[in-house]
């Protein structure tokens, strides 16, 4: 009975989170020292927060102190839990095993370009902050005039194997067969080191890859790269914990809410080159 009763309790927690967060955007404030009273479950315990530090622009060790990690997500997972008062530290690992490390419950919350699906929010619950997008990189100056998707007609695209930049790429190579034009050749790489050699050696005329990854990729190199377009999917991104977390999801939200309102998380963006544009309402998404 007490068992029933210990998922009841969890039940309505989680449907008060989603009840109030929206009324409660206004009221939001950093108060640390009221960890114990706003998320008493928190109150001494030190989250571990997954990442992959070879997830440029959202994760990436810092250039100065190779111990430290830095970039969109890393900083905005520390200004979030600064806000609430939680402590934390960050468990490193490959991005593939991070989800799988929070419903097993060794890490509490997989912070690193993570998309929301629903397929997903099945076995864990979701915080979403921001749009994904694909953008298109190519070498400054864009020599090939690509403009659109279209323009992939005769070109050589790079794209992730098994990525949805793969299913776009292959759909428009049908498009330009259809269309009596030349068609796409289409060079997929394991890993995204492997992409940018293709691209920097001339082998690939464009690589089609997340959108923040594409601008922070021109903030950091502009005499070598630019954007020829992006492409806004529809789809969103966020922090991930596992089912039933209420006061770690509120303090997420909490947090995200606050640096929304005083533009941090827009100012964080900004320095690692991602578009501010890409920033919504933080959001908890249970399924």
């Amino acid at each position: 009975m007490a068992f029933k009763n210990g998922i009841l309790l969890a039940a309505s927690a989680l449907a008060a989170l989603l009840t109030l967060t929206g009324a409660s955007n206004a009221q939001a404030a950093c108060e640390p020292s009221k960890v114990a009273e706003k998320y008493p479950s928190l109150a001494g315990k030190t989250i571990k927060i997954g990442a992959d530090p070879q997830t440029p622009p959202y994760v990436m060790r810092d250039k100065s102190n190779f111990d430290k990690v830095v970039g969109v997500d890393a900083d905005l997972a520390r200004a979030t839990f600064d806000c609430a008062g939680v402590k934390y530290e960050f468990v490193l690992g490959g991005w593939s095993g991070l989800l799988p490390a929070v419903m097993a419950g060794q890490i509490d919350v997989m912070w690193d370009n993570l998309y929301y699906k629903p397929a997903r929010a099945k076995t864990v619950d979701f915080v979403v902050y921001m749009k994904a997008g694909t953008g298109a990189l190519v070498p400054a100056g864009n020599p090939k005039k690509v403009a659109s998707i279209e323009d992939f007609c005769g070109k050589t695209v790079a794209f992730g194997l098994g990525s949805v930049e793969e299913q776009a790429t292959r759909k428009q190579d049908e498009a330009c067969k259809a269309a009596g034009k030349d068609a796409v050749t289409m060079m997929p790489f394991q890993d995204l080191a492997a992409g940018m050699r293709q691209l920097d050696s001339g082998r690939s005329d464009i690589l089609l890859w997340d959108l923040g990854f594409a601008d922070a990729s021109v903030k950091e190199a502009p005499t070598k790269y630019a954007r020829a377009f992006a492409i806004i999917s529809g789809l969103t991104m966020g922090a991930a914990t596992a089912n039933g977390n209420a006061d770690l999801i509120k303090a997420i939200h909490d947090g995200l809410t606050v640096l929304q309102a005083k533009g941090e998380q827009a100012a964080i963006f900004q320095k690692y080159g991602v578009d501010p544009s890409l920033e919504v309402p933080a959001e908890v998404k249970l399924d």
